[in-house]
């Protein structure tokens, strides 16, 4: 119990990021990357990918950011080509980096950096924030994004899909999903986990975000299912790796990789669900 409350202390703050939005959700999220960065760098052991690259890479990415150069999309491939190069500049060092290190390198680049910033995309193209002290004369300086913005969507679906996949699979679990993977992972459960993401997108949707009640349900199924490959391809990796958390920091969760692995997949799915659904809304 103690291990639980502890977990759920540490889980709090990401709640209040995502109320928040905006930079807080952009600090948040370059915090949440840096640190599964070190834990991914450190599941390696002497073989780690080139720091000083992927932290380039980051660096990039939110100075772009900052600067305002997202509000077109085309600057996004800009950046993952100019990242790939770094990545491939790390390896000149022959003596020093092997070819494993440098493709654990790009691995960095777009599991650990470009998938969640697509939190952030969310957040700026899909949400209508509100002004918390426009009556006091600071309108347009305390905006927050509240409960109105499709990055609850993304939690619900990829932690709906992990809660309700667990206890789906407990009660009624009997067929192995993927037993080289992961063994304890059920049809059963899986199933359970998509509906359980179907429900609680739904439900949310009905009361926060009602416009894009359909949308959220197709979010919600779609999410279910890619939340979970999301999660087994962690566990592939870890296999591989030779590890069985990516981390301690999360009491009874392992790491901060070992939490979010689901939602590293959702994140974009939703993204550009939506941005296609807005294209051909237009054409």
């Amino acid at each position: 119990m103690k291990t639980r409350a502890k977990s759920a202390f540490i889980m709090t703050p990401l709640l209040v990021i995502i109320f928040l939005g905006g930079y807080c959700l952009v600090v948040g999220v370059i915090a949440l990357t840096f640190l599964a960065l070190h834990e991914f760098s450190a599941a390696f052991g002497d073989k780690k990918p080139s720091r000083w690259a992927l932290w380039a890479s980051v660096c990039l990415l939110y100075a772009c950011y900052f600067l305002q150069l997202f509000h077109t999309f085309a600057y996004l491939p800009l950046w993952l080509f100019i990242s790939l190069v770094l990545c491939f500049l790390s390896m000149f060092s022959m003596k020093k980096t092997d070819l494993g290190q440098g493709m654990a390198t790009i691995l960095g680049v777009v599991y650990i950096i470009f998938l969640p910033f697509h939190l952030v995309l969310v957040d700026n193209a899909y949400t209508a924030p509100f002004n918390i002290a426009g009556g006091l004369g600071f309108s347009g300086v305390f905006n927050i994004s509240g409960l109105h913005t499709y990055v609850w969507i993304i939690v619900l679906a990829a932690f709906g899909a992990d809660i309700f996949a667990y206890f789906t699979g407990k009660l009624l679990g009997s067929r192995p999903l993927c037993p080289s993977i992961s063994p304890k992972k059920t049809v059963e459960g899986s199933v359970g986990g998509v509906l359980g993401a179907l429900l609680l997108c739904g439900l949310f949707s009905y009361f926060f975000l009602p416009d894009g009640f359909v949308d959220c349900l197709i979010i919600g199924v779609l999410g279910g299912v890619v939340s979970q490959l999301g999660d087994l391809s962690a566990s592939v990796m870890k296999r591989r790796i030779g590890i069985k958390d990516w981390g301690t920091l999360i009491p009874g969760h392992g790491g901060v990789l070992d939490r979010v692995d689901s939602i590293l997949f959702t994140a974009p799915l939703v993204y550009y669900f939506l941005m296609i659904k807005e294209s051909l809304a237009i054409l």
